[in-house]
């Protein structure tokens, strides 16, 4: 944002968004059409059509110009006549057909300029196959068509569409959160995450790994961004790894991981738990309060790999003065306050917006008394860097209501779902790994939040279903049916099980509502969408297209796709806890249940993390390898059995004493 207009005009339409989401000044479709116009027009003037950024000269196109124009009229045709939109609905005069069509090719336009092709290819795609390519469609996906009008009118001004939910979801939650993030860095948070994780992990063994583990996780939970987090945390944990004796390839892909984990860690996990909440109706700390455990699980993964690999390097333990960590906590203490005051404002009621609005004011007031005061220029500066990152955010969410119309008008989620469960065949093992593979193909193109709404509108219902199956038909088996149920089981022939498969949906979810806990249906509810969302991660560790591994590749000059490989290996939890949530009550349970898989699970993963990297205290032989893998299986078995856990855990520990003991030689 070099030319000073765009930069005003820019800070300006920020505050508009404070503004409105604290006093809701206009109503949320007018909220959505404005965010989109306004950034729609920041984008034109910010991504040129050959290059991402605009040169240093400030200069800006005839062509942008005029884009971004076109942008804001259509926020402004929506609003002038809305009413007259709502009486003519499908009836479309000239007008109406212009600024409809313009909507969709400038979502597309943009979306093109921020991520590539692929997302203008889904919605090309999506808008092929509702119009007229779905009736060439067979089988379960077959769709006879809408009219040019339908699609228009549902795509413009419909609840599904470009203004819908999602466009709402971008302007309140996303939008605020990112801007607390913003403001949090600014304040000089960042330096404060890296000193206290220096100095509360430099002391265990791989300390310069743990470092990077920690600073980048804090740093990527308030950052909304993982490559920004292994940007801004990589430049100094990369290159410290690497002197404390990592390889670079290694030290590249923790900090990939790590950063990858800062977005399941709450409480801001990144935006996504207010996406979640949005979508399922689960109380935001509900969510983040079930979320606790699985991410210290994973960055308990992350740790592992660490402090194998420092084992196996013989890199030598440093020796940190504990008290430091006291000492930068004292000084750094005003940076706690923000996020103290954003969760207290959450528990005492208020609103996810309004606790993050508390949040920055907080962030504002405290940094007075601290070496970097929030004062005017600064400030603005962290305005224009939330809204750097808030353009293409803002553009693919905007955008993807499209996909999302199409998907919700079409029943194609129920068709995709019921595809998922026929491969699947009633297992939800081979579930989880068909919506794995496609959120990887999805992750390749969308950003993670866009990628986790797509995958959700389309896989959530059947893995709900798969997840409350067993409960289900425990509850069927029940001798005290009410006469209403008995009635609808005996419509359906055949076992239980035949019956809740074949039911229809709506019938399905009547059933369950009447005969199981509303606390363990939602839970079950959140544990398939937490599903989807953590799978919505992997794209940026996964290979081919892994983006924050390779912004770690570039720091460490190391191999892109190599790193990517390792960024994958040591992101491991990524997979396996998602099967955690299906098959134990690591989300469902209750706090007692939650911490004995958390702590079966924990040794588990690290006997798992030993067999991948062939190495635990000492290198496996082939009777250690082969008694961690028995021991990773018993530990992480999902049944309730604890002398199953226990066995398993003894086996580790007993590798864990045969290595560590004195060498005769």
């Amino acid at each position: 944002m070099n030319n000073p207009i765009v930069k005003w005009l820019a800070v300006l339409f920020a505050l508009f968004h404070v503004y409105n989401n604290w006093f809701t000044a206009v109503s949320e479709l007018w909220f959505a059409a404005i965010h989109f116009g306004g950034f729609g027009a920041l984008c034109a003037l910010m991504f040129n059509t050959k290059k991402n950024e605009k040169t240093h000269d400030g200069l800006i196109s005839i062509s942008d110009i005029l884009l971004a124009l076109a942008s804001v009229s259509i926020a402004a045709y929506l609003i002038l006549f809305e009413d007259s939109l709502y009486a003519r609905q499908t009836d479309f005069i000239t007008s109406d057909y212009v600024f409809a069509s313009l909507s969709i090719l400038i979502a597309i336009e943009l979306s093109r300029r921020t991520s590539g092709w692929f997302m203008p290819g889904l919605i090309l795609l999506s808008l092929c196959y509702v119009l007229f390519l779905g009736q060439y469609v067979p089988g379960v996906f077959s769709f006879p068509g809408l009219s040019a009008e339908t699609v228009l009118y549902r795509s413009y001004w419909g609840s599904d569409g470009m203004f819908g939910m999602v466009a709402n979801i971008s302007a309140t939650f996303v939008f605020m959160f990112i801007l607390f993030g913003s403001f949090l860095l600014k304040s000089g948070a960042g330096d404060f995450i890296i000193r206290v994780a220096r100095s509360a992990a430099g002391h265990y063994t791989g300390g310069a790994g743990h470092v990077a583990i920690v600073g980048s996780g804090l740093m990527g939970s308030i950052s909304g961004s993982a490559v920004a987090t292994t940007v801004s945390t990589g430049v100094i944990t990369i290159p410290m790894m690497i002197r404390s004796g990592f390889s670079p390839r290694f030290a590249a892909g923790v900090e990939a991981a790590a950063s990858t984990g800062g977005q399941l860690m709450p409480p801001v996990m990144g935006a996504g738990a207010f996406v979640m909440a949005s979508y399922t109706q689960i109380p935001y700390l509900t969510i983040i309060s079930v979320s606790v455990l699985p991410a210290l699980l994973y960055f308990l993964v992350v740790a592992f790999f660490v402090r194998i690999d420092a084992k196996k390097m013989d890199i030598p333990l440093v020796k940190v003065d504990r008290s430091s960590t006291l000492a930068t906590l004292k000084k750094g203490w005003p940076f706690i306050v923000p996020l103290a005051v954003l969760i207290i404002s959450l528990i005492l009621g208020y609103t996810p917006v309004r606790s993050a609005t508390f949040a920055i004011f907080a962030v504002i007031g405290v940094s007075w008394l601290t070496d970097t005061p929030m004062h005017f220029e600064r400030c603005i500066e962290a305005i224009i860097d939330s809204l750097r990152i808030m353009v293409p955010t803002a553009i693919l969410l905007v955008a993807v209501g499209l996909v999302i119309n199409v998907v919700t008008t079409t029943g194609l989620g129920n068709a995709f779902s019921v595809m998922i469960v026929e491969w699947a065949d009633g297992s939800l093992l081979m579930t989880l790994i068909l919506v794995a593979l496609a959120s990887l193909v999805l992750g390749m193109g969308l950003p993670v939040t866009a990628s986790y709404i797509v995958l959700a509108t389309l896989a959530a219902p059947a893995l709900y279903d798969l997840i409350s199956e067993a409960a289900l038909l425990n509850a069927l088996n029940s001798t005290n049916l009410p006469s209403n149920i008995e009635a609808i089981i005996a419509l359906f022939e055949g076992e239980a099980v035949t019956a809740v498969r074949e039911m229809p949906a709506e019938m399905r979810q009547l059933v369950r509502t009447q005969l199981l806990d509303p606390a363990l249906l939602t839970g079950m509810l959140l544990s398939a969408h937490l599903i989807i969302f953590w799978l919505s991660q992997d794209s940026n560790v996964t290979p081919p297209v892994c983006l924050v591994a390779f912004a770690a590749a570039a720091i460490a000059g190391t191999k892109p796709m190599q790193t990517g490989l390792m960024s994958w290996k040591i992101a491991k939890g990524l997979y396996l806890i998602p099967v955690l949530f299906a098959f134990t009550p690591l989300v469902t349970g209750t706090w007692a249940e939650r911490l004995t898989v958390f702590g079966f699970a924990s040794l588990g993963l690290y006997a798992l993390a030993g067999i991948l990297q062939g190495h635990l205290e000492k290198k496996l032989t082939m009777a250690t390898w082969s008694l961690l893998l028995i021991s990773a299986f018993l530990l992480l078995w999902p049944g309730s059995l604890i002398t199953v856990h226990l066995v398993g855990a003894g086996i580790l520990i007993g590798v864990i004493i045969w290595q560590r003991r004195p060498s005769t030689h």
